[in-house]
């Protein structure tokens, strides 16, 4: 992973409810006959999850990439049942009105993927093709309780390395080959400063009530969103190791779908960063396919 990225500008937008939310915005060439790329994050995430595959694809074409409310930049809800999948569909459709987007392609992350299923579903014209990483309409009961066993959970530590070496000891049998450096780009992407100068996960620790119930798996059916995505062009991108996205899943995913491209990425876990060789170049076709 790298961590020097500046070309984008950061702006604002309103969610339908009064909160403001942030987004990160590359332009992208001045004559493009692509589709511009949103890229939405997972659960506990933000825009810079996505500066190594942002900074990839600007060349081509106008990245935005939205950071849900809760976390990162955007603003806290005052009500915690306001952080479900629904809610951040409402507040992304105010985002593409105000920004003028019709059609796009969509990559998402995790709980990013179940927002693009649920997009898919409610505004079919919008999604223009689509890359979904590591999630399914069926998600493992295991990784679920693993996601549950630390969101919202805080904790802060003195200084960086301690934050990296803390993500490194919870999460180095999913990501076995990361060095030192890669944990702390991970830590300044998913952390920050506190208002005691320590290190502090980056969102609301009350995104996890909703989580608590069945809105973690999506609240609804996810099958029929996602053959609605089906519909479109689609790369389908699973951790090698994932325990949210089982292979079965996978195998269901690809006979349910009119277009499918599958991507497993080797020897990680949930979720991949999108920044490997074969992701992109997924990504890559999957821009080329969805010109139309």
């Amino acid at each position: 992973m790298s961590d020097e990225h500046d070309h984008f500008e950061e702006k604002h937008w309103t969610s339908p409810d009064g909160l403001k939310l942030h987004f990160r915005d590359y332009a992208g060439p001045d004559a493009s006959d692509l589709p511009p790329v949103v890229c939405l994050p997972g659960l506990t995430r933000n825009s810079r999850d996505f500066e190594d595959l942002a900074d990839h694809l600007r060349t081509r074409t106008r990245v935005i990439c939205p950071t849900m409310r809760g976390r990162g930049d955007s603003e806290y809800a005052p009500d915690s049942a306001t952080y479900v999948p629904q809610q951040y569909v409402a507040d992304l459709l105010a985002l593409f009105e105000q920004e003028g987007i019709t059609r796009a392609v969509f990559v998402g992350t995790s709980l990013g993927g179940i927002l693009t299923m649920l997009l898919a579903a409610v505004k079919p014209d919008l999604v223009a093709g689509a890359l979904v990483n590591d999630i399914g309409p069926e998600i493992s009961a295991d990784g679920i309780a693993r996601i549950r066993g630390y969101v919202g959970q805080g904790g802060s530590f003195p200084t960086w390395m301690h934050a990296a070496r803390a993500l490194e000891e919870g999460q180095g049998d999913i990501f076995p080959d990361f060095t030192i450096d890669d944990w702390l780009v991970m830590a300044k992407r998913s952390m920050t400063v506190g208002t005691n100068q320590r290190i502090v996960p980056d969102y609301d620790a009350k995104i996890a009530e909703p989580f608590a119930g069945d809105s973690a798996e999506g609240g609804t059916d996810l099958w029929s969103p996602f053959e609605a995505l089906g519909k479109k062009p689609l790369v389908a991108v699973r951790g090698e190791t994932s325990d949210i996205l089982t292979a079965d899943t996978l195998e269901q995913m690809q006979a349910r779908a009119d277009d499918i491209e599958i991507v497993i990425v080797p020897g990680v876990g949930h979720a991949p960063f999108l920044d490997d060789a074969g992701s992109l170049a997924a990504l890559d076709r999957l821009l080329d396919r969805a010109k139309a």
